[in-house]
């Protein structure tokens, strides 16, 4: 027997259910206390001018299993790359030469935000979710953030 496919009124609950724990889970949606000493500052203004955005932090979330980066749009067409549901992120983990991926889930989908139509909004925060197996990050560590021609490194999990 085929498995059931979830209707539309369940998976606009579940993704319910996913933005409340996001919020009441501690993620923050504005820049953190730390989030200059994610980047390098000279990094930093580089990430802004070349991919359009502000990096605003790399958390450890759900009990640590898994990697929350928020981003703040500063240029919509420069940072049209981190919205687009075509291109697949990663963060890499030279460390323990480990890719670290975006979780795809039957019902919710990839846990990223992408845009709308092509609309993306300046000022406004993103994240992306990353699955960390084993919980092998941990807080302190550095790693790279890929997103097809974009490379941002000495990304610190906070």
């Amino acid at each position: 027997m085929p498995a059931a496919r979830p209707t539309r009124w369940a998976t606009l609950v579940g993704l319910a259910w996913v933005g409340l724990a996001l919020q009441l889970g501690g993620c923050a949606t504005g820049p953190g206390a730390g989030a200059t000493s994610q980047v390098q500052q000279a990094e930093a203004s580089v990430v802004e001018a070349t991919y359009g955005i502000k990096v605003e932090g790399l958390r450890l979330t759900a009990a640590g299993s898994m990697l929350d980066f928020r981003y703040r749009v500063v240029d919509a067409q420069k940072a049209a790359p981190f919205l687009n549901g075509k291109i697949q992120p990663s963060l890499l983990d030279e460390a323990r030469s480990a890719k670290l991926g975006v979780p795809d889930t039957p019902t919710l989908g990839r846990i990223r935000q992408t845009s709308r139509n092509g609309v993306i909004q300046t000022d406004r925060s993103y994240f992306i979710m990353f699955g960390n197996p084993g919980k092998a990050l941990q807080s302190g560590d550095k790693v790279a953030l890929l997103l097809g021609p974009v490379k941002i490194t000495e990304l610190t999990v906070q």
